[in-house]
């Protein structure tokens, strides 16, 4: 543990990351980029660190490898690639999905793929994988602030590597038994309370340093899904495939209760609230059984929406790639969940879209970040603004297919 890490008694996760932060840069371990709090750290010797996963049965074994951003995992990413192993990297904080799948060119260099494996190579040799994309994660990698031998990580405090690993359970993309991996410095392996760690907390099955690897044995579950009543709709808004996944599960059944909902459930359940509901279910425009079911031209407007005549700033959005089997209710009951309900729906499934319109720009630019990665049926929708845009809330619906 080199000494220098030095906790008290009862240090807290974020005293245990200061700690380690402040001795990275103290003692000159740290390196680019600079300085190191608040990131994952990283530090001198990552690269050889990085070069000893080659030597590990569950790398030789995986096909597809899921390795985190963070500069002090470069060299397991390019490792990934020299061994022509499937390498999926999260996206940036989560923000317009999970997974970027890196394409190296066909007959691509040694320095291609060291081009391939940094932070400017994900961005120029990737592709999006959406919720339907089958991904089977044989082997995860983290970046850790601080590890104990034991398996518990602590990461920067923003809790993407957990949320990362509880959507990958969702999606069916890793087993119980797929692997951890972390790489770190071997100051940064240091002793954690275990009361510190909760139930959404990612544990590690491998710690790589420069001059160890450690096989943890760590006995700990590691998390069984997204726990939905730890999420916020702050974490919620700032994660659109989070919503998707979470009308998903919805759909299956299970409780997807948010942090914030449980504070209202009482008073959602008094008899003036549950009156007031009903009388809303009773009011609810219903849609038509036979032509709009069918995958026939179906128009709905939100009767109490204003007009949309006379209004010159209604802003359209395309929504394509509508499987068959999915009805307009289905959409609907999606939009009213990711709060994107619009003025007006126009359905056309025989053509496998529909169009949405929205108040202004801005009310449909939301709209189409709530419903990036939405998944029906199968098939991830797309959503854009339509391409066409017509004064009161008119589209010319034939130029977008």
């Amino acid at each position: 543990m080199e000494g220098g890490v030095r906790l008290r008694a009862g240090a807290s996760k974020q005293d245990v990351r200061e700690k380690v932060w402040d001795h990275l840069e103290a003692s000159g371990l740290a390196d680019f980029p600079r300085p190191v709090h608040r990131r994952i750290p990283n530090f001198k010797g990552s690269h050889q660190a990085c070069c000893s996963i080659k030597e590990l049965d569950v790398f030789d074994r995986a096909r597809e490898i899921k390795v985190d951003p963070d500069k002090p995992l470069e060299g397991v990413r390019l490792a990934a690639l020299q061994a022509r192993k499937t390498l999926l990297v999260p996206t940036p904080r989560l923000r317009t999905g999970l997974f970027n799948k890196i394409v190296p060119p066909s007959g691509a260099t040694k320095e291609i793929l060291r081009i391939c494996a940094t932070s400017q190579g994900i961005k120029e040799y990737s592709v999006p994988v959406g919720l339907d994309g089958k991904a089977r994660v044989d082997l995860v990698v983290v970046g850790s602030v601080a590890v104990s031998e034991k398996g518990w990580r602590i990461g920067k405090g923003e809790g993407y590597a957990d949320m990362e690993y509880a959507m990958m359970v969702s999606m069916g993309a890793v087993q119980a038994d797929t692997p951890v991996i972390t790489i770190v410095h071997d100051c940064q392996v240091v002793d954690i309370a275990e009361e510190l760690l909760g139930d959404h907390d990612l544990t590690v099955d491998y710690i790589l340093t420069p001059t160890r690897t450690i096989k943890t044995n760590c006995k700990r579950p590691k998390p069984q899904g997204i726990i939905w009543h730890k999420v916020s709709y702050e974490m919620l808004e700032k994660i659109p495939i989070l919503k998707s996944l979470r009308y998903r599960e919805k759909q299956a059944g299970k409780d997807v209760t948010l942090q914030d909902e449980r504070s209202d459930l009482a008073n959602a359940n008094t008899p003036a609230a549950l009156n007031e509901k009903a009388m809303a279910e009773n009011t609810r425009p219903q849609a038509a059984m036979g032509s709009a079911q069918s995958g026939q031209h179906y128009v709905e407007s939100d009767s109490l929406s204003p007009r949309l005549e006379g209004s010159g700033t209604i802003t359209t959005v395309y929504v394509g790639n509508i499987p068959p089997s999915v009805r307009v209710s289905e959409l609907k009951c999606a939009l009213r969940e990711f709060r994107a309900t619009p003025l007006r729906l126009n359905w056309q499934g025989a053509q496998h879209r529909a169009f949405l319109d929205y108040k202004d720009k801005a009310t449909a630019e939301s709209a189409v970040s709530s419903l990036k990665g939405l998944s029906l049926g199968g098939n991830t929708l797309r959503v854009e603004l339509a391409k066409n845009q017509r004064n009161k809330g008119q589209v010319e619906i034939n130029s977008q297919k």
